[in-house]
Parts: C-alpha cells; sequence; structure tokens
C-alpha cells in the first residue's frame, strides 16, 4: 500500500473510530449472560404492581423522560442531594413518582445480580413494561446505560420541557437532544395517561398574561368547567386534574383529539398547533389507527432512551439508586 494510501486510510478509520465513540453501544440482551433473569425480574415486578396502581405507569414514563432529558439516560434523577442540590429537588422533579418503586426493583436485582444491572436500564425498562401493563404499546429498550455520578438542580431547570413552554422553547430544547418536530408531537402523545396539579397550569385560567385574563387558546368552555369544578383558584396545589379526561389510564389517540379542540391542559399541548408541522402531524395521527401510534410512538422514545448513554467504563453501576458508590 502507498504511503499516501496508507495515510488516507487512517485518517478514515480515526474518523470511524471517534464516530462510534460518540454513540451509544446499547444492545438488546445486554445481560442476557451476567444476569440472564435481570429483565424477567423486572417485568414480573412491574406487572404485579401496576395493574393496582395503574397511574404509577404515567410517573414512571415521565420519570424516564426526565432523566434522558438532563445528562442523557443515566439515571442521574434518582440522585439525592447531599454538598449539593440535585435534580431530583428541581421543581421539574418535585411531582416526579416511583423513586421508592425504582428501589425495590433495584433491591431484587441486586440480590440476583449484585453491581450489574445499571438504575438508569431499571428506569428504561420498567417505564416500557408499565406501559405495556396498561395495554399501552411496547418498544425496544436496549440496555447497557452507565449510571452518572453528577446531579444538578439547574441542569434540571435549564433542559426540562415545561407545562408552560411555548413552540419555540420546545423546539429548543428537544433539538438540544437531538430530537425532532415529529418526536416532540409523539412523546407529547404520553399525555394520553396520567394527572396533573392544577398549579401546572391554573395561570392559563385566572392570570393567563398577568392581568386576570384567560389562555384565549384554550377552549372557553373547558376553562370554565375547570374553574368550576376542579380549580376553584389559582394556588391551588392539591387538587389533581386528568391530562386527558375520561381515557387517562388508556394509552390511546384521545389526547390528540383534546387537542385539536382547543382542551390541551397545558400551554405546551397548545403549542403543537401553533405550527404548521407539528399541527399537521398532530392531524395525520388521528387519521392513522391505533397501531399506528404505537409505531410511530415506539420509534421516538427508544430514540429518547438513547440520549447520552454511558456504556463501557464511563459512569458506574450504583449499588443504591439514590446515592454514588463510595
Amino acid at each position: 500500500m502507498k504511503m499516501e494510501s496508507l495515510s488516507k486510510y487512517f485518517k478514515v478509520l480515526i474518523i470511524c473510530l471517534l464516530a462510534a465513540s460518540t454513540h451509544a453501544q446499547l444492545e438488546l440482551g445486554f445481560y442476557a449472560k451476567s444476569c440472564p433473569k435481570a429483565e424477567q425480574i423486572i417485568q414480573k415486578f412491574v406487572h404485579e404492581h401496576i395493574r393496582n396502581v395503574p397511574s404509577l405507569a404515567a410517573a414512571l414514563i415521565r420519570m424516564h423522560f426526565h432523566d434522558c432529558f438532563v445528562r442523557g439516560c443515566d439515571g442521574s434523577v434518582l440522585l439525592n442531594s447531599t454538598t449539593n442540590q440535585a435534580e431530583k429537588d428541581a421543581p421539574p422533579n418535585l411531582t416526579v413518582r416511583g423513586f421508592d418503586f425504582i428501589d425495590r426493583i433495584k433491591s431484587l436485582v441486586e440480590a440476583e445480580c449484585p453491581g450489574v444491572v445499571s438504575c438508569a436500564d431499571i428506569i428504561a425498562l420498567s417505564a416500557r413494561d408499565s406501559i405495556v401493563v396498561t395495554g399501552g404499546p411496547s418498544w425496544k429498550v436496549p440496555t447497557g446505560r452507565r449510571d452518572g455520578v453528577i446531579s444538578n438542580l439547574s441542569e434540571s431547570i435549564q433542559n426540562i420541557p415545561a407545562p408552560f413552554n411555548n413552540f419555540t422553547t420546545l423546539q429548543t430544547l428537544f433539538a438540544n437532544q437531538g430530537l425532532d418536530l415529529k418526536d416532540l408531537v409523539l412523546l407529547s402523545g404520553a399525555h394520553t395517561i396520567g394527572i396533573s396539579l392544577c398549579t401546572s397550569f391554573s395561570n392559563r385560567l385566572y392570570n393567563f398574561t398577568g392581568k386576570g385574563d384567560e389562555d384565549p387558546s384554550l377552549d372557553s368552555e373547558y376553562a370554565t368547567n375547570l374553574k368550576t369544578f376542579k380549580c376553584k383558584n389559582i394556588n391551588d396545589n392539591t387538587t389533581i386534574v386528568e391530562m386527558d379526561p375520561g381515557s387517562r389510564n388508556t394509552f390511546d389517540l384521545s389526547y390528540y383529539s383534546h387537542v385539536v379542540k382547543r382542551r390541551g391542559l397545558f400551554e405546551s399541548d397548545s403549542a403543537l398547533l401553533t405550527n404548521s408541522v407539528t399541527k399537521s402531524l398532530v392531524t395525520q395521527l388521528l387519521q392513522g389507527s391505533l397501531e399506528n401510534f404505537y409505531a410511530e410512538f415506539a420509534k421516538s422514545i427508544e430514540k429518547m432512551g438513547q440520549i447520552k448513554v454511558k456504556t463501557g467504563s464511563q459512569g458506574e453501576i450504583r449499588k443504591h439508586c439514590a446515592l454514588v458508590n463510595s
């Protein structure tokens, strides 16, 4: 091989190696040899408990979402505050539930295979398994994530999309994670299950522009109903409202039906109608089948589950999900 050709070969090789190092090396059945019962243990626990508390499925998929949007899907949302305030104590995560649920799964897996299965993988697997139990879509969860050792409150505030975000902000926050407008629409579809406190949207009802007014993008009849029967004042932080009224435990297309009727609960829901691309995507989903929605949702959440993951020798496998190994 000529020197010039050899030099070109090595340059290409280096570029390929660098490119490979930036992509997650996750794989389906990563624990097949190191902990063959791991996924079965997680699935069994989820199946046994989500049937009794189906609302927890929404909490777990939300936890997965919040984890992946800060430092990638590395379980950093699970860490307790120590010398610094962790993600768990940031305003977007104060209403996240399921930490004890993940801890209980972790203890079972640790008993089977100490120090092998990451907390990050447990979040990803339990989110998928919980949605399946409720009759929702399934998706592939390649594993091999490692746990992060850093968790900062400020990064959660900066990176996690909020219910009051407008379209421009949502687009930016998703793009920062390598997600596009189609992913924004599909992942918003997870609002088809779950609940919210009034304080996450009460400004839309009582003080949208700071003048004691109502958000004009919200259907007035729906707003009146919320004020009369649910959120009776702007500071109500105890009343729970369904994000997808009448269908909160069913993973279906009705969320998008509410959005097009201007009855999306959050400003971030209404924002999907303010851009021609996302509005068109919502319309297409409603015109398609439930099976199509499931298939498209699976693609987006699989993509989300690989955001900036730590693999190989990066991070660690935590013994306890809330604590960095000593």
